[in-house]
């Protein structure tokens, strides 16, 4: 007799077996099917009859129920059934004793809100803290908007100073929620740290952010002023872009919608925007944090005695990453290490700086190597004689030299490295990016001429100018930067294309176009492509 083979189709009372489910489990999975499919109708029936038959019922069935509820809770057609409903789930879980998690009490603030009571969302959320659990952003979201619209601004900004206090961040919409209410509630100076934090936290903003930007300034006409050396010295000391200082001028402002060149030259106004950089307090931190994982992976002497070789020679407005561009395209059967790709770099760096020599960090190794071949010692010693080569000792990682003098000296850095490495990972600094765009050149040689790709000559971010201006840029589909709309926001006379024409001078105009000066303007001169500044220090940056 055969056998019976275990890959036979299962008996049916095998298959009663695996598809039967408890009575909770079986609740569970049609309200998950409610949940995916957006039946709440069906999910209430459901709940019904689960409470006629006195089925078990545990945090996931309620949390499942309380989503449905919230997510139906600003439809028109469904929204009392869903509050109705929603509420009394609550009630029942909080009558069974079942602790509510994150997710529940993110579900009975939205309902709260949408019943327009945002003093309970908030209350709510504050008990989490009862149960030992962290709210998150999307927690406090719905007391905050419910707030906001009914423009109730110190119950919104106490939000936010919830917010803060559980170390967590506003994103776009919040921000721009407590700009408008801070804006139709006449706050301008809440309006002004709302843009910073919008700056701070955004690259480029929406078309409804702009919308209520639009809104603001054409409406509010501010008188606040600072000295002008102040403001030249905080956006120095911000690293550009940005004072900070509070609103400058006076009368109406101008809104336009246009274009920036790609030398960084506004089209509406004829502003220079900047290559932001971060701030000086940024800069020392990111110094110090470097110079101590050096020292923790280095031998300390060696890294110390280049940290006070630094301090004498301090002049450089380049560093060159020679190993970088020596090995550079050098993978091929007679490649080794290129003298002459490094020398371009070196001279073409020279002539960029008005005739300044850059700093190559390069390992005392390959120093010795290059010297002990007759036909590039002569070279080697000639930028040795013009104190180009700092040599890093035997056992020495090159990278935390060259990163290390940028960063102090705060200057450019030649190299190709995208600087992703666990070298790099160790600094986990959020504001390495922007660092690297202000400061990294690239290269590349095409049939042996050397081509630099220099920092761009603006940053698309929002910019606050020490003539009071704010240049605001606006998402854009298109990788084509030179189609991206930016909101130029300026007064009459504050900048040198502006306050030709009468009707700029009495109110406030919004205009959309790919350059928008008026007709006066357009025979002005045109921007101007020009090299960006070679050096990557700010006290020489070029307006």
């Amino acid at each position: 007799m055969a056998t019976p083979s275990h890959h036979q189709n299962p008996t049916p009372s095998t298959k009663k077996k695996k598809t039967h489910k408890n009575p909770e489990a079986n609740f569970l999975y049609e309200l998950n099917s409610c949940s995916k499919s957006k039946d709440l109708k069906a999910a209430i029936s459901l709940y019904d009859s689960a409470l006629s038959n006195n089925t078990r019922l545990n945090q996931s069935h309620f949390n499942t129920l309380l989503y449905l509820c919230s997510t139906f809770a600003t439809d028109p057609d469904s929204k009392d059934l869903a509050l109705r409903y929603g509420f009394r789930v609550f009630d029942h879980m909080m009558a069974l004793n079942i602790h509510p998690n994150e997710a529940s009490i993110t579900s009975i603030a939205r309902l709260s809100a949408a019943k327009g009571d945002g003093d309970y969302a908030f209350e709510m959320v504050k008990k989490l803290g009862d149960y030992q659990v962290s709210p998150r952003l999307r927690t406090y979201e719905p007391a905050l908007f419910c707030f906001c619209q009914k423009l109730e601004a110190e119950k919104a900004y106490e939000v936010e100073e919830d917010i803060d206090k559980m170390g967590l961040s506003l994103e776009e919409p919040q921000i721009v929620a407590l700009l408008k209410l801070s804006a139709d509630t006449w706050r301008g100076e809440r309006v002004y740290n709302y843009l910073h934090k919008l700056r701070r936290s955004v690259r480029w903003v929406s078309e409804e952010t702009c919308k209520v930007l639009e809104d603001w300034f054409c409406c509010k006409a501010s008188e606040i002023g600072s000295d002008v050396g102040s403001v030249k010295e905080a956006i120095l000391r911000n690293g550009g872009g940005w004072h900070g200082l509070g609103w400058i001028g006076e009368g109406k402002w101008v809104v336009k919608k246009g274009n920036v060149e790609p030398n960084g030259r506004c089209c509406c106004c004829g502003e220079q925007l900047d290559c932001v950089d971060i701030d000086d307090v940024e800069t020392e931190k990111f110094a110090l944090s470097v110079a101590g994982l050096a020292l923790e992976r280095e031998v300390k002497a060696n890294f110390r005695e280049f940290q006070d070789w630094l301090e004498k020679n301090a002049d450089y407005e380049a560093i060159v990453d020679g190993a970088n561009i020596g090995l550079y395209q050098q993978n091929f059967a007679e490649g080794g290490f290129s003298v002459l790709q490094l020398d371009a770099v070196i001279k073409e760096m020279y002539t960029r700086s008005g005739n300044k020599w850059p700093l190559v960090i390069l390992h005392n190794k390959r120093v010795r190597a290059l010297l002990e071949n007759p036909s590039h010692r002569k070279l080697v010693e000639e930028w040795m004689a013009n104190g180009v080569l700092y040599t890093t000792p035997h056992g020495s990682n090159d990278d935390w030299y060259w990163l290390y003098a940028t960063v102090k000296l705060r200057c450019l850095l030649v190299t190709n490295d995208e600087m992703r490495d666990h070298i790099f990972e160790l600094l986990g600094s959020s504001f390495f990016l922007k660092w690297k765009e202000r400061h990294q050149v690239r290269y590349t040689f095409l049939k042996g001429a050397l081509k630099l790709q220099m920092p761009p000559a603006y940053s698309i971010v929002i910019q606050e100018s020490e003539k009071g201006s704010w240049h605001v840029p606006i998402v854009c589909e298109s990788d084509e930067e030179s189609l991206r709309s930016w909101l130029c926001i300026t007064r009459p006379g504050g900048c040198e294309d502006e306050g030709k024409t009468g009707s700029t001078m009495e109110t406030c105009e919004i205009v959309n176009g790919p350059c928008c000066k008026s007709s006066e303007n357009r025979n002005n001169e045109k921007c101007d492509d020009k090299t960006t500044s070679m050096t990557g220090k700010r006290k020489e940056r070029s307006p």
